[in-house]
């Protein structure tokens, strides 16, 4: 019996959109394998998934992009460009660009978020979506109208939508940066070792206005005086079911997103299991690997 071998990374792909924009990627396995795109948040890019892609490349192409405004793909100046439809469209032209019709989805935080649009918007696009601690959209939009401990948890994005909030990022060697890891965490990141933080460095010195934009193109927020942020939507939540089977791994240490984010999703999400790490924060995926390409396995044999 033969073990199957770990499949290497390979970095430094580019894809050139139809819509103009450039997005870099890694991957791991053969192309012509049915496609999993793993697609990952804030502050990160596509090495959040380094123990998923060798994994999952054994018997997939497993792709990790870097989304707009990250790392090495295009950093549009426009704030505008980092709205959500937009990058989902980054992620449907580029899953055309691969050659394929349809995608597995792999996605947390900010990838996440986008991808949940991405499923409602085009289903058909998706043939399975896992979801690592992103909150569905219109309940995330509920809890930041109505619940006071959802919107001092989340009081992060509105300092995050300032200006100036990246040279602050910035200052002391991305101190603020680094302590998203370790402060959003179970105690001090033992994952984020020196070679780890030597990646994440290199990426944010190439900018950090990108990401931060998708804060403050969005309207989930909590409300302030200047910007009412989910208090002047008025959405229907019917229109954000997600029609395509869905698994969310939830790990429930998560200081910024409480487990209580998934109260109704059955609801929205008819064909969903969830999945919880009691002892996983937000950084789940780094902290227990192994436990989650286990889940991610289980779902894709069912």
């Amino acid at each position: 019996m033969t073990v199957a071998t770990q499949e290497k990374i390979q970095e430094n792909q580019f894809a050139s959109l139809s819509n103009g924009t450039r997005l870099h990627f890694a991957s791991a396995g053969e192309k012509g394998n049915p496609l999993m795109l793993f697609v990952h948040g804030f502050p990160e890019f596509w090495y959040e998934w380094s123990a998923q892609l060798p994994e999952f490349g054994r018997d997939y192409f497993a792709v990790a992009p870097d989304l707009r405004g990250f790392n090495l793909s295009d950093m549009p100046a426009d704030l505008s460009a980092y709205k959500a439809r937009y990058i989902v469209d980054d992620l449907r032209l580029l899953i055309q660009h691969l050659g394929y019709e349809k995608a597995i989805i792999v996605a947390h935080d900010w990838g996440g978020a986008v991808c949940w649009n991405f499923a409602i918007a085009l289903p058909d696009l998706i043939e399975k979506l896992i979801i690592v601690n992103s909150p569905h959209p219109y309940l995330f939009m509920q809890a930041l109208s109505h619940d006071p401990e959802q919107q001092v948890a989340s009081e992060y994005m509105n300092w995050l939508r300032k200006e100036g909030s990246e040279q602050a990022l910035e200052k002391d060697d991305f101190a603020l940066m680094d302590g998203f890891f370790h402060g959003m965490g179970q105690g001090p990141a033992h994952w984020f070792d020196s070679a780890t933080r030597a990646r994440y460095h290199e990426c944010w010195s190439k900018g950090l206005t990108g990401g931060v934009n998708y804060y403050r193109a969005s309207p989930l927020h909590p409300a302030t005086a200047e910007h009412r942020g989910p208090l002047q939507l008025n959405l229907k939540p019917e229109d954000f079911h997600v029609r395509v089977p869905t698994r969310v791994i939830w790990g429930e240490k998560d200081k910024a997103l409480p487990k209580s984010l998934l109260n109704g999703i059955e609801q929205l999400v008819p064909d969903v299991q969830i999945q919880r790490i009691p002892g996983g924060s937000h950084w789940v995926i780094h902290e227990q690997p192994e436990r989650v390409n286990t889940l991610i396995r289980g779902f894709l044999s069912e």
